[in-house]
């Protein structure tokens, strides 16, 4: 169904931001600009079948001045973080911006270079590798340190090393401790969920153009190539400490529980710079990321920002990160840090100032002020999290997802408390007719909040599916926030042309082999159907033929349980040899043929267990019910 224009609400809050906003300030652009070596040229990156994984080019469409169905400040954001090319940081340092959602950044060293945080996808690190030595010399990689447990920092490794220089010890792979198991958890225990609503998040499937997606705030979009990662050799897990790679001296800063569980900066005494991993970025990032995660610390956050000005900023002339541009000279690197500081420990501060009064989550959030010097700093604006969301996740945080009051402890869900809304406004037309109002009137938030019932309460209704995509869409054309933004154009994609699903998947075969047996039972945990599985009580052992382990898994009253323990055939239902923890996950999986796989004594009750596993779904409704 066709797109509409911005309404006139919309154009003259634009016009608002216009005048209320420091567009005088173009510091960025120069910062963005700064140390241009070469772009991509076309910057259209594809995987061996063929297929787009990467199309930089698309938002060619971001120059001038914003349109009316953007954003101002986001088309400035958008304008700036669609820059794409090799860019020289100071002699020595270089990143590849513009490939990606994030930037990989390539440390000389000695005898090589150094790859700070690869990308999502082999293909984009592939290109961008190929970009460096194009104008570097083809020196060869000697280490890859990855910043953070978030896909876009380690997908794409396998297109800068190999695991076979890994293991015969020619590339050292760094990373935080915890790192492996954070970023397998992330992406398995919950990745289908996190993945569909990513959908949304990033706009995978928007067109791209001034009245669909134009970025992510953090970046553009993420890519959509192969997935991959390699175990670290190096697990950093101490503040202070020291290590020199290819003749490089780093010194190490951890920061768990940021921007992600297993997070840190470092240093570079030869260069004078400061890798701040998405730490402090050019934008406020998220406390909650609306794809879903853990909400994270902003006390800690702010923290370890304190912590890195005492410890890095005076002897440092660059601070760099792993999305946007980076900021130079002392002065300007304090300020930077500290508005960033200042940023999460407000955030923090004062929602649980408000939270001790009496007030919830959403009260908080719609009254929130921000300092006059950060909503005049562009760095702190809400492009990628925001801070009515941010609030909300500090309260849940503390306070989890009840605000107190006894009417909203048990409340009807979606499917049942939408029909009784609609009946006591007086029934569908009636509820569509007041929708309409309010949307003619500019209020768009109370459009979608009536709309949404009459979805739920008659999906097939086409007219008030019209208008709730119309007014998702008006509330795309307005939003700072481009995770906002994409949000509301895919619920009004799905709205009018049904459901896509999940387009990307970012959990491959690569990362599934480094689950940990725990791990790998915990997925399988999760995904025992309970009220299928309450009349089986089965007693399994599950050896691991190349590492001699044994697991006793036991199922009753629904819940698997797991325990690490010599095999007992006498008590196990069954016994099942595996020739590696692979093998397992192809049985669970369906392939019941393959060898590597012996099963002694019940040889159904594997079966059995296996039968009660649900698959999750990709394609499960987000805006319809």
């Amino acid at each position: 169904m066709e797109q509409k224009p911005p309404t006139a609400v919309i154009e003259t809050a634009h016009a608002e931001h216009l005048s209320g906003l420091p567009f005088a300030d173009t510091r960025d652009f120069a910062d963005a600009d700064r140390g241009f070596v070469a772009a991509l040229e076309p910057c259209v990156v594809k995987a061996a079948d063929g297929r787009v994984v990467w199309d930089n080019d698309v938002y060619s469409f971001l120059t001038g001045d914003a349109p009316t169905s953007v954003h101002p400040s986001l088309w400035r954001q958008s304008t700036l973080a669609a820059k794409q090319g090799l860019y020289e940081v100071v002699p020595g340092v270089y990143q590849v911006r513009g490939l990606d959602l994030s930037n990989v950044s390539f440390i000389e060293g000695d005898t090589g270079v150094i790859v700070i945080d690869p990308l999502v996808s082999t293909e984009t690190a592939a290109a961008a590798i190929g970009l460096y030595r194009a104008h570097r010399g083809d020196r060869p990689v000697t280490a890859v340190i990855y910043t953070h447990s978030h896909v876009d920092h380690f997908g794409g490794v396998l297109g800068v090393t190999t695991q076979a220089d890994v293991d015969a010890g020619r590339v050292e792979v760094i990373a935080p401790a915890g790192f492996i198991e954070h970023a397998v958890q992330e992406n398995v225990y919950a990745g289908t969920a996190m993945t569909r609503r990513a959908a949304y998040m990033y706009g995978t499937v928007l067109a791209r153009g001034p009245r669909g997606q134009v970025g992510c705030g953090l970046g553009q979009t993420p890519s959509t190539g192969e997935v991959a990662v390699i175990v670290p050799t190096v697990d950093v897990a101490a503040t202070g400490e020291t290590r020199v790679v290819d003749g490089v001296e780093i010194e190490f800063q951890m920061a768990p529980g940021t921007e992600a569980p297993a997070e840190m900066h470092f240093y570079f005494p030869r260069y004078r710079a400061l890798c701040m991993a998405e730490n402090a970025t050019h934008n406020l990032h998220n406390l909650l990321t609306l794809r879903g995660a853990l909400v994270r610390d902003p006390h800690a956050w702010s923290g370890y920002l304190t912590e890195a000005i005492d410890t890095f900023a005076g002897r440092t002339d660059v601070v760099f990160a792993s999305h946007h541009w980076p900021t130079w000279g002392e002065e300007r690197i304090v300020e930077f840090l500290s508005l960033q500081r200042d940023l999460y420990a407000y955030l923090h501060d004062q929602t649980l100032r408000l939270l001790n009064q009496g007030h919830t989550g959403v009260e908080i959030a719609e009254t929130f002020q921000m300092p006059p010097a950060l909503n005049e700093a562009w760095h702190t604006h809400g492009y990628y999290g925001s801070v009515s969301h941010n609030v909300k996740a500090v309260y849940q945080r503390y306070m989890g997802w009840f605000d107190g009051n006894p009417a909203r402890l048990w409340q009807h869900p979606p499917e049942s408390i939408a029909p009784r809304y609609v009946a006591a406004m007086g029934g569908v037309d009636r509820v569509v007719e007041i929708a309409q109002a309010a949307f003619d009137e500019g209020d768009y938030r109370w459009a979608a909040t009536l709309l949404d019932h009459v979805v739920f309460t008659d999906e097939g209704n086409a007219g008030a599916k019209s208008l709730y995509a119309d007014t998702l869409e008006q509330l795309a054309y307005g939003a700072e926030n481009a995770t906002w933004r994409n949000f509301f154009l895919a619920g009004a994609t799905e709205l009018r042309d049904g459901n896509f699903g999940t387009p990307t998947q970012t959990t491959s075969l690569s990362l599934l082999s480094q689950l940990t047996p725990e791990q790998m039972f915990d997925s399988f945990a999760i995904s025992v159907n309970g009220p299928k599985a309450w009349g089986l009580n089965l007693a399994l052992d599950v050896t691991f033929g190349d590492v001699g382990v044994n697991y006793r898994l036991t199922l009753r009253n629904g819940v698997l349980v797991y325990r690490k323990t010599s095999a007992d055939p006498e008590s196990a239902t069954a016994t099942v040899t595996v020739v590696n923890k692979l093998r397992l996950l192809t049985f669970a999986t369906g392939d019941a043929d393959s060898p590597g796989l012996q099963i002694t004594g019940d040889a159904s009750a594997m079966a059995a267990l296996l039968e009660v596993l649900d698959r999750p779904d990709p394609n499960f409704a987000i805006v319809t019910p």
